[in-house]
This record gives structure tokens, sequence and C-alpha cells, in this order.
């Protein structure tokens, strides 16, 4: 019985896992080799693509003909499973080996008739010029999108890439860092070296201070991207005022810098002057921290502030946040309430739509099974098929959508951001300075400071606490919800 090796290609880590590409590749070379009296000896698989050579296991099996004489025989399913470039089309050649493309119905090798050679040839160029043709389409892909200002590449730092509507969005858990990077730079007491100390004590987080340097600098932050040598104007949510941006480049290009300070001063990055929103810095003279502007757009008349002062105005505005326990209550409930309406409703759609997989793999199994039977023609296959697979990538996208739309605990959750307002004024008097520049950055941006006054500029969702306790607006569903609701599941595919 004469030996063969067979070898199996998807292109994508995604093919693999659904488990219909490989394993059809793999069943059909396997009936081939029983009907034809030729035994497995060694199998080869890939989940690379085959446009450029340098593949695993395609180098590995050229190795193993290049040592094993004894085995001449390759069986695949086609040519753009083996190969889509000429490079490992004459590295194959050079083995003098006999190659059966199986669905093709040709066996290639030199002894081949001028004919297989010539049909093998055309499908060779047709399989190149389908990854030349795929490239060229994503190109023009990406220029659209840049073209309706979308970045489309990986989203910088303080972002997230959307894969289920390929957008870019506002990441919750970075884009704070983002924020207080700037504004900690922009006070010019900062080197990139204490930057990167700053992120690990307050966030836990490492970054290098090449990276800092690339966040400081990147003009994606306020709305602008570099894309093809051309730079296009974003269309992604900003949370970086242009303002703090230019001062931030201002103390890089070394204008405006003052001398650094070994103090540590509480409230360094927090304030704008109401006056001209240039940044509020610090300076120690006389044991005494002092606040001033940075007088960056010329002479301020803002006053100087002593911490201590500074210290009471930023608290006062921390007693709007108040809300009454009853409220807190009831908001509470509702959510619980809704929350678990929402979860049961999401696992009914998530089963029905897990279903509706299972029945149309099933059914191109079955079908694939018919076509190397007979029972059905290659045209039928191949247009049913199409429309299976259209089919079955709505019905995952539906899935995917599902996976994402994340309830949480978000009673819980609420219940937490709620206590946290109504005790914030009392935690503010009882905690060092230290401790309180810590609870404002978790309610605030950032304070507007005139000579009078302090205006905080709400994080989400204190600024809906805030407006609604100043309101004492506590009714109504929309209100409730302090968390932007997930997707409804009658509005995925049916």
């Amino acid at each position: 019985m004469k030996t063969a090796i067979i070898y199996t290609r998807v292109s994508s880590r995604e093919q693999q896992q659904e488990g219909f590409s490989l394993g059809a590749q793999a069943k059909l070379l396997r009936e081939y080799a029983e009907r034809n009296g030729f035994q497995i000896i060694k199998a080869f698989e890939d989940v690379e693509t085959a446009k450029a050579s340098g593949r695993t296991q395609f180098s590995e099996m050229v190795v193993w003909f290049r040592r094993t004489k004894s085995c001449r025989i390759l069986l695949v399913e086609k040519t753009d499973r083996l190969y889509r470039n000429l490079r490992d089309a004459v590295t194959l050649e050079d083995l003098d080996i006999e190659t059966h493309l199986v669905k093709e119905g040709q066996i290639i090798s030199k002894e081949a008739k001028s004919q297989a050679k010539l049909i093998h040839g055309i499908n060779l160029v047709l399989a190149r010029n389908y990854s030349e043709n795929l490239r060229e389409e994503v190109k023009k892909g990406m220029r659209e999108k840049c073209a309706q200002g979308i970045y489309p590449g990986h989203a910088p730092f303080g972002y997230r890439n959307n894969k289920a509507n390929r957008t870019i969005e506002v990441d919750p858990d970075d884009s704070p860092m983002v924020s207080r990077l700037m504004e900690q730079y922009a006070t010019g007491a900062h080197t990139l070296s204490t930057l990167k100390k700053m992120l690990k004590d307050e966030y836990g987080k490492n970054m290098s201070r090449n990276n800092i340097h690339k966040v400081l600098t990147n003009r994606f932050y306020i709305g602008e991207f570099a894309w093809g040598g051309e730079t296009h104007p974003g269309s992604h949510l900003l949370f970086i005022s242009p303002q703090l941006f230019d001062e931030v480049q201002a103390v890089l290009s070394g204008h405006n810098r003052p001398k650094y300070s070994k103090h540590e001063t509480a409230f360094r990055g927090l304030m704008n002057c109401a006056h001209d929103g240039c940044m509020l810095t610090c300076e120690l003279k006389k044991k005494y921290v002092y606040y001033r502007c940075t007088g960056n757009r010329g002479k301020c008349d803002l006053p100087r502030f002593k911490e201590e002062e500074l210290s009471q105005r930023l608290g006062e505005p921390l007693k709007d946040l108040q809300i009454p326990r009853e409220i807190v209550d009831q908001i509470v409930a509702t959510l619980r309430e809704d929350q678990t309406q929402a979860k049961g409703k999401l696992k009914a759609e998530q089963t029905r739509l897990e279903s509706r997989l299972t029945a149309i793999r099933n059914r191109m199994d079955a079908a694939y099974v018919d076509k190397l039977d007979g029972k059905i023609p290659e045209d039928f296959w191949q247009r049913k098929t199409s429309e299976w697979q259209i089919e079955e990538h709505q019905v995952k996208l539906a899935i995917d959508g599902l996976a994402s739309a994340e309830i949480g605990e978000r009673a819980m959750d609420t219940q937490r951001v709620l206590e946290l307002a109504n005790k914030a004024d009392l935690l503010y008097l009882t905690q060092s300075s230290a401790e309180k520049a810590k609870l404002l950055r978790m309610l605030c941006w950032n304070f507007s400071v005139d000579g009078a006054s302090a205006m905080p500029a709400y994080r989400y969702p204190f600024d809906l606490i805030f407006e609604r306790a100043k309101l004492k607006e506590w009714s109504g569903r929309e209100d409730l919800n302090l968390r932007p609701p997930g997707p409804e599941p009658g509005a995925l595919p049916g």
C-alpha cells in the first residue's frame, strides 16, 4: 500500500475554533485516501494565511519530505489550501512529489500532462489574485473608515475598540488615568519618572516613560489621528479638552515650566482658573503651600490661596450630593427587580439563538455528507453553503451581542455609588489632605476656581446625582438608571 501525508489549512483562529473547515478538509482527504488505497502516515495542519511563505507546519512538511524519501504523495483539498504564493509552489515542485488536489480532481507532478499543469497554474494565479484583491479591499475599507472619522487600528490607551459596531469608545477604566496624567503634567511639577511612580501608586498601573510620553503627545485625545501619511479628524468622543492638551504641550516644550518641588501638594492638577481656564499650580513659601493660576495666557487676577483655605472650598460642594435614605432604598429595589427580569430575557434569547446555531451547523454537516455521497450536486451545495454561512454569521453576531450586554450587579453597584455620594461630605471632613484629594478625584474631573468659590465638574454618574439632588427630582424610571442600558433582546436578529 502506498503511503501519503495530508495537509489542511485555515486562514484564521476563528475558522479553526468553528471546527467545520479543518474537520471537513481532513474527512475529505481521508475518504479519498481510503478509496485510492493510500495509507495516511502523517498530517500537517496550519492556522495561517498562505499569501506569503513561512507557514510553520508547511515548512515542517517540506523538511519532512526532504528527509523521508519513501513517501512522495501529498493529499490536499485544493490549490488555495496549499499555497497562494509562487515561492511555496516552486518549493514543492523542487521536492519531486505527487500532489493530489482532491476537490479539483488534479494530480500534479513532474510527469503530469501540460494541460493539468496549465490548469493548476491558473488556479495558483487566481488564489494569489484573491489575496492581493483582499488586501486592496482591506486598505480601501481602512481609507473609508478614516473618511468617516473612525481610527482603523488598535485604540490608544484610554479608549477601546468596540468589535460589535466597529467603532472606538472611551474606556471607563483607563480614561481616568489619561486625564490624571494630562492634568498632573500640565502643572509643570512632574517629570515622566514621577508620573510613572504616580500611576503605580494610585492605580497599580505599570507604564514606561516612553509610553507616558506617547500619551502626552497623542493628538487622538483632542480628536485627530494620523493614518496613511495624512491627518484625519476623528468622530470619537473626547474626554481631554484641547485647552488642557495645549498646556501639556507647552510644558513639554519647556515653556512656563515651574521649578520642581519635593513637597507633596494634595490638590495639584485638580483645578482650573475660572478667569482664563489655565491650570492652578502650587508653590511652597515659608512652609506654606499656595495655589495660583499658571498665567499661561497672560496676567491673571485670580488671587493666591493657602492650601488649607482651598481645601475647605473644595469640600463645600459635596453637601449637594446627599440623597434621602428612602430614595436610595427605592432606587436599589427598583433596579433589582429590573435586573432579575432582564437576566431572564437575555437567558431565554441566548438559549433560542444557540439552538438556531446548532441547527444551522447540523444542516451544513448533513448536506456536506450528502454532497460527498453524490446525493446533491456541487452547485446546489455551494449556493446553500453560502446562505447557511451568512445565517450562521448573523446568529453568532447576535450571540456575541448578548454576551457583551453586561447586566452585572447593577443594583449593588448603584447602592455603593449612592452611599458614597451620601457620605462624601462626612468622609471629606475626617480625612487628611492627600485622602481628600483622592476622594475628590473619584467624584470630579476638576474644579473651576474663582475668588469666591470652587465649582466642580462631576464625573459620571455623580453628575446625574448632583442634578437630581439639586432639583429634588427622583421619580421616573429613566432617572433611576445610573448606567447605560444594555441592548433589548427583541432587537436582536429573529
